[in-house]
């Protein structure tokens, strides 16, 4: 997370005739490479104060001293690894935007997506069609950097939520984002995998969230280097056909919801009709639903203990 203090946050000063320059240069680099360049625009909004209209006029140049968090050398080496390295802006300042928070992220997780923000939507849906379910106990399970499980304690807070992740690292950085968001009262922490640090909790669940590795193994190294290089493979390896560890959430989440519990899996483009036919095949399940992402494929799957 960035410093909440704008001295400690921008020690250094950069002429804006020169920030403006590298600016230039750094864009035209990005074109080259194949990167967008409003990634350039986040980058600076993140290590200095300059607002996006500043940024896109270029305005700025006149002004003699710019603060910035690097020096424009330091800045320049951070914007080559982006370039060449191909590591993800977000890693580069060490936080993301993730609905109304600031996330702080790390090799250790996925990256929070915005798509991923409709799991939270489902949720909501859930508790309004049936109001009780915005009581009681949600798993997210596979929590990662926390975020949907940060954001379930801010959208339902009568609810007391479970964040489970295998991976101590993870589970660590969940710990730091609700302990820097102030979210910890009702947030509890398990470490191991899917299910099994809650079997006390076995019939009781209102509702749960859970966002699987589903990348079939042979296609990894195919992905986006910034995902393939620098996301954790744990956390995107889901077997032959990617949908090893859902199979084994289809088979067990049951166990955990209360009746009419939800519960709802993110998937690849391509897996939702067939999870969705192992999920009527299984027997415990009602209301079975496919969802679309922001950009219209299906990509989640919702459904409720009978």
């Amino acid at each position: 997370m960035p410093p909440q203090s704008a001295s400690e946050a921008r020690p250094h000063l950069i002429p804006g005739a020169a920030l403006w320059a590298w600016q230039q240069q750094a864009q035209q680099a990005a074109l080259t490479a194949g990167i967008e360049p409003q990634e350039l625009t986040w980058l600076l909004r993140a290590l200095t104060d300059l607002a996006p209209l500043h940024l896109r006029l270029g305005d700025y140049r006149t002004t003699a001293a710019i603060p910035s968090a690097l020096s424009l050398v330091e800045l320049a080496q951070l914007w080559q690894r982006r370039l060449q390295e191909r590591v993800p802006v977000q890693h580069l300042v060490g936080y993301t935007t993730w609905r109304q928070f600031q996330l702080q992220v790390s090799p250790a997780a996925l990256i929070p997506r915005p798509e991923t923000e409709l799991f939270i939507d489902l949720a909501l849906a859930a508790c309004q069609a049936q109001p009780e379910l915005a009581k009681g106990a949600w798993v997210d399970l596979g929590t990662g950097s926390g975020a949907i499980a940060l954001a379930l304690a801010n959208e339902l807070p009568e609810a007391t939520i479970h964040a489970v992740d295998c991976s101590p690292a993870a589970l660590e950085l969940a710990r730091t984002n609700a302990a820097q968001l102030h979210r910890t009262s009702r947030l509890h922490f398990w470490l191991g995998s899917w299910w099994q640090p809650l079997a006390a909790l076995a019939g009781q669940v209102s509702g749960a969230i859970a966002n699987p590795p589903y990348i079939p193994s042979d296609q990894i190294a195919q992905l986006q280097p910034e995902v393939a290089c620098h996301e954790p493979r744990l956390a995107l390896d889901g077997g032959a056909d990617g949908l090893q560890a859902v199979r084994q959430l289809i088979d067990t989440t049951p166990t955990y919801l209360q009746p009419g519990g939800f519960w709802a899996v993110e998937l690849m483009v391509g897996q939702a009709p067939l999870v969705a036919e192992l999920m009527t095949n299984q027997g415990d399940y009602e209301q079975i639903t496919i969802h679309r992402d922001l950009a219209g494929r299906d990509r989640f799957v919702s459904a409720r203990r009978r």
